[in-house]
């Protein structure tokens, strides 16, 4: 089958075409003839090996987002038939059967869910990393209830903008930050109540002005570093953060003095723990009944690419101009 390799970490010219063997079948998991993919952070940190505690091993198919057809079903296996159209979250990381970047790729089923049938299969590809984090994050972890606020980082963000989404659906009156007026029109469009533009108005300010100086009873920080103390400063007493990228250093004080209760969510550990996959299968079962229901959208970037231009699409997502998630499709 045709693919996309990596032999050695590197730029994104690293990747290269090769025709290498299609994937044995195995018990409880399925073939899926890939239809499309999406970049997500964690695709060009693999690439460039700056996460080598999750990489799988060379010569390597990257990218675990994945949507298309189910081509062959192993032994075992009952809720899904060839034909089905499913997506998920389900390789390119260390102890998978391979990535998304390929004609096919073998996928353990307890990874995967049918694919929304009001979504296309670019959409559905956008979906499964981000939804998981962001449903994770926000049911799991933080157990966001309904008529709470939650200040969401990143509105146009890949899981800025999922969970968004999924609070309003949950019940929760949100707040989202972004750095521009296009961005927060977005946010607006994507069903935000209120949206900051976080270079105009400091985070004194707009707890100042939207809770009359009591911080949010929720924060979900999906930007990292620096806005992860923003994001203290912003909780409430008693209140919750919950963050996604959390490799740095910083003064928990503001912890200590609020009573805060700080979560992180990885979501890639449910991946390299076979005994957690079913979970994630789970979760994404109820994504899909949520984009049914025509709460739950991807926001796509217009920049789409194909297989072949995978090295194209991890420098345009390292430039940080994209706007929502970049997709590929296959045309092989």
């Amino acid at each position: 089958m045709k693919s996309q390799i990596i032999h050695s970490f590197g730029e994104p010219s690293v990747f290269q075409y090769k025709e290498i063997s299609k994937p044995e079948l195995k018990p409880g998991h399925v073939l899926i003839q890939v239809k499309a993919t999406s970049v997500n952070p964690i695709d060009t940190k693999v690439r460039a090996g700056a996460v080598p505690a999750v990489a799988p091993e060379f010569p390597a198919v990257l990218h675990g987002d994945v949507a298309g057809l189910v081509s062959a079903v192993g032994e075992g296996v009952t809720e899904f038939k060839i034909g089905d159209e499913v997506f998920g979250c389900a390789g390119g990381f260390r102890g998978t059967c391979g990535g998304a970047l390929a004609e096919f790729m073998l996928a353990d089923v307890d990874l995967l869910a049918h694919k929304p049938k009001n979504l296309t299969m670019e959409e559905a590809a956008a979906l499964p990393l981000v939804s998981i984090t962001a449903w994770e994050a926000l049911f799991n972890r933080a157990k966001l209830l309904p008529g709470k606020d939650i200040l969401i980082h990143g509105a146009t963000g890949g899981v800025g903008h999922i969970a968004i989404q999924l609070a309003k659906w949950g019940g929760a009156k949100v707040y989202t930050t972004a750095s521009s007026q296009e961005k927060l029109e977005i946010g607006t469009r994507l069903g935000a109540d209120v949206t900051i533009n976080y270079r105009e108005e400091s985070v004194h300010d707009y707890v100042q002005k939207y809770t009359n100086g009591k911080g949010f009873d929720f924060v979900f920080d999906t930007v990292g570093g620096e806005n992860l103390d923003r994001s203290f400063e912003a909780a409430a007493v008693h209140g919750t953060v919950t963050a996604i990228a959390t490799r740095s250093t910083h003064d928990l004080s503001p912890v200590h003095s609020k009573g805060l209760s700080l979560y992180v969510t990885f979501m890639l550990l449910k991946i390299l723990n076979k005994d957690m996959h079913k979970h994630y299968g789970e979760i994404l079962k109820k994504v899909a009944s949520v984009v049914e229901e025509g709460k739950l959208r991807p926001l796509l970037d217009s920049n789409i690419f194909t297989f072949d231009e995978v090295s194209k699409a991890h420098e345009y997502m390292e430039s940080g101009k994209a706007i929502g998630k970049i997709i590929l499709k296959n045309s092989w």
